[in-house]
């Protein structure tokens, strides 16, 4: 079965109480309500009201309004937030560099990779994979439909590895804005290519795939029960061993040359996605 075949039977069948879906709506109403406190991509101009204590109150020190409605909105999507509050302290006293990183962020001239790979990392505390600028740049972008509230590179290439029959080949990034904006496009695309998820939002869609496809980082040991934690490494090479085991039972290789895929899979990793790519377009051709 191919992953797009894979992807619309668990579509099918997800959620069927709809109680996911209800507290999905539940954040996007917040979503909905932190914009209109914050109309910044309908004026431009209102970002220069934004007060500091809106960032990060002092006296007692406590994260404010524009942080924990936008930290509200995600909820649903399980997103973690940061472990220290030292990143909106800096935001308040960066304030100046905050605000021309907000309009950049609601500049509809600029690519997804142009608001990823700003300046985000002057703001101190802000983490490599810019997961806060990321949640910033889908609060203002939503409405557009190429943004995915999926804010780490790693989860987005997980995503695209189980859900993309054949991903656009392997891409050089020049650098993570890029990467980000390619990953999401590729899985915007496998939505948009169901027609049972077609019309689901994106943030339905991505609260679908943590259920569905939780990526291993995620994945938390039931209370009481010890699991073993299983590596985005392991789990590629579960999917290429299906896919030789495939390919065996169709007669499109024999025994030697599946020992051999699989050594090669394993002894040479820069390799990978052209090989998965060459064997699945084998597949393909073998089902045609």
């Amino acid at each position: 079965m191919s992953l797009n075949a894979l992807l619309s039977e668990k579509a099918n069948a997800y959620d069927k109480d709809r109680s996911v879906k209800r507290e999905v709506d539940s954040g996007f109403a917040l979503l909905k309500d932190f914009r209109a406190k914050y109309p910044f991509a309908e004026n431009l101009r209102s970002i220069e009201w934004l007060d500091p204590d809106q960032l990060f109150k002092l006296n007692p020190d406590e994260v404010g309004e524009f942080f924990r409605l936008m930290e509200g909105c995600f909820k649903p999507l399980n997103s973690q937030f940061p472990s220290s509050s030292n990143v909106y302290r800096n935001a308040r006293l960066q304030i100046k560099d905050f605000k021309n990183l907000l309009r950049t962020a609601v500049d509809s001239r600029r690519s997804l990779a142009q608001k990823i790979d700003a300046r985000w990392e002057n703001i101190g505390g802000i983490d490599q994979d810019k997961q806060i600028a990321k949640k910033i740049i889908y609060c203002f972008n939503y409405e557009d439909e190429t943004v995915l509230p999926i804010f780490s590179n790693q989860h987005l290439r997980h995503f695209v590895n189980r859900t993309v029959d054949l991903p656009n080949g392997q891409v050089k990034y020049l650098s993570p804005g890029q990467e980000y904006e390619h990953y999401t496009a590729e899985v915007l695309k496998a939505k948009n290519n169901v027609p049972f998820t077609r019309n689901w939002s994106n943030m339905y869609f991505t609260r679908f795939l943590q259920d569905t496809y939780p990526p291993p980082d995620t994945v938390r040991p039931t209370e009481g029960k010890k699991t073993t934690a299983v590596t985005e490494e392991q789990l590629d090479m579960q999917g290429f061993i299906a896919l030789l085991s495939n390919l065996h039972r169709k007669g499109k290789i024999n025994g030697e040359q599946f020992r051999q895929n699989r050594d090669l899979w394993m002894q040479q990793p820069a390799e990978r996605q052209t090989l998965t790519i060459r064997l699945k377009n084998q597949l393909n051709d073998a089902a045609s």
